[in-house]
C-alpha cells in the first residue's frame, strides 16, 4: 500500500527461473511487503544467459530456442486468458523475449520489462565479440527496451547503456537480496580459522582467476584462513589452477535453499575482481546476498560498489591478486575488524537491500503510470 493507502495487483510474468536467478523473487516480495497482490504467471524456458548467447554464436542452435519459446509461450497465453486483469506487469529477468508476448496480452497495462542484464553487454563479457553476434543481441535488447513502459535496471552506469529515449523512463532498482538472506551475524568462539566464501557461475565478470590466485599466495605464508569456492563455470578451471594447493574447498555447486545458511556461517563474502567495463558497472548478486547474510564484504574498488555498500566492506584493486591476499591475510590478523565489518555489513543490509526498500524506484513508477492513466481517462468523459 503506497502513502495514499493504495495497493496494486501485479502479475509477474515469464520464463524466468526463480531457483536459477533471486532477482525476481526480491522484486515479488517487495511488492508483498508493500501490501501489493501479487500473482505470477511462469514457465521456465530452461535456458540460461549462456546457452541463450550459445544459441546465437552457433545459428545451428536456433531451433531449440524457438522450440523452448514457443512451447512456453502457448503455457503462458493460455493461464493470462484466465488471468484477472492486473494493474501492472513485471516481465521476470531474462524476459528479451517475454515482454513481446506480454503486450500483445496487455496492451494497455503499464509493463516494466527487469533489463536486469543486456545480451549484447553479456556477450563481450563471455569474450563473445563477433560483430553479427554483437549486432543481433543489441537489436534484440533494444527491441526489448522498447515495448516496455518501464525499463528496470540495476546500477545508473547500466541506465546509461540504454537507448537514449528509454532512459528517462526507466527505473534503477539494486539487486538486493530475498528476504531468506537475512541472518543476524553470530560471532564463533573457539578457533582463530577465518572463513571465507566465494560463490558464483565463474564468468569472467567476477574475476574468480584474481581469487585463485590469492589463494595460491595465502598457501604458504601460515595466514589462518579457509576458502568455500562454490560453484562452477568458465572460469573454474583456471582458478583451480592457479590456487594450487591452497587452503580451499572447491564445491560445484549448493542448493539455493541451502546456500543462505552455509555463506552465513563464514566470516568473508567475496564479491568480485575483474577488470573489465562492465565489472566495473555491477554490484553483484554476492555482495548483496553476503552482506545480507552476516558476512564482512571484500569486493573490487569500483564507484558504484562503493557507493552501494559505503564503509561496509574492504575494497581492493580489481584484478590484483597480490592486494586480495594482503587484505585477507589483514583480516585473518584482526578478528575484532572481521566482526565490526560483519556488523556494518549486516546493518547496511537491513537498511538498504530488504526487498521491501529496493522495489520503491520500480513501484513509484509504475504508480505514476496508473495515476496518469487515470487522468487521462477523466479528461476524456
Amino acid at each position: 500500500m503506497d502513502r495514499t493507502g493504495r495497493s496494486l495487483r501485479v502479475l509477474f510474468f515469464g520464463t524466468y527461473d526463480v531457483r536459477s536467478h533471486p532477482r525476481v523473487q526480491v522484486l515479488m516480495e517487495g511488492f508483498a511487503a508493500h501490501g501489493d497482490a501479487v500473482e505470477d504467471i511462469n514457465v521456465p524456458l530452461g535456458l540460461d544467459t549462456s546457452w541463450r548467447v550459445r544459441i546465437l554464436q552457433r545459428p545451428w542452435l536456433a531451433p531449440v530456442l524457438v522450440a523452448r519459446v514457443l512451447s512456453a509461450w502457448w503455457r503462458l497465453w493460455r493461464a493470462a486468458r484466465r488471468a484477472a486483469v492486473p494493474d501492472a506487469v513485471v516481465v521476470g529477468y531474462l524476459g528479451h523475449f517475454d515482454v513481446h508476448l506480454a503486450r500483445l496480452l496487455w496492451r494497455r497495462t503499464p509493463i516494466a520489462l527487469d533489463h536486469l542484464i543486456s545480451l549484447s553487454d553479456t556477450a563481450v563479457d563471455r569474450r563473445s565479440s563477433g560483430r553479427r553476434v554483437l549486432r543481433a543481441l543489441g537489436a534484440v535488447d533494444a527491441a526489448a527496451v522498447a515495448r516496455a513502459d518501464v525499463p528496470v535496471v540495476d546500477t545508473e552506469g547500466h541506465r546509461e547503456l540504454l537507448p537514449a529515449g528509454a532512459r528517462g523512463r526507466a527505473a534503477v532498482v539494486a539487486v538486493g537480496a530475498p528476504q531468506r538472506w537475512f541472518h543476524e551475524p553470530s560471532r564463533r568462539r573457539g578457533t582463530d580459522l577465518m572463513r571465507v566464501c566465494f560463490f558464483g557461475l565463474y564468468t569472467p565478470l567476477q574475476g574468480a582467476p584474481v581469487i585463485g590466485a590469492a589463494i595460491g599466495r595465502l598457501a604458504g605464508d601460515g595466514v589462518p584462513v579457509r576458502f568455500t569456492m562454490v560453484g562452477s563455470g568458465q572460469d573454474l578451471a583456471e582458478t583451480r589452477r592457479l590456487a594450487g594447493e591452497g587452503p580451499a574447498e572447491w564445491r560445484d555447486w549448493v542448493d539455493a535453499g541451502r546456500l543462505p545458511d552455509l555463506v552465513a556461517g563464514h566470516d568473508v563474502c567475496l564479491g568480485i575482481f575483474d577488470t573489465g567495463e562492465k565489472a566495473a558497472r555491477v554490484v553483484p548478486n554476492k555482495v548483496f546476498q553476503g552482506a545480507a547474510a552476516g558476512c564482512a564484504i571484500v569486493t573490487a574498488d569500483t564507484p558504484v560498489q562503493r557507493a552501494a555498500l559505503g564503509d561496509a566492506a574492504v575494497y581492493v584493486p580489481a584484478g590484483s591478486a597480490e592486494a586480495l591476499a594482503e587484505a585477507l591475510a589483514g583480516l585473518a590478523a584482526d578478528p575484532d575488524r572481521v566482526w565490526a565489518l560483519r556488523l556494518a555489513a549486516s546493518a547496511r543490509a537491513r537498511d538498504a537491500f530488504r526487498p521491501a526498500v529496493v522495489v520503491n524506484p520500480l513501484r513509484d513508477r509504475l504508480l505514476g503510470h496508473l495515476c496518469s492513466d487515470a487522468s487521462v481517462r477523466a479528461e476524456r468523459r
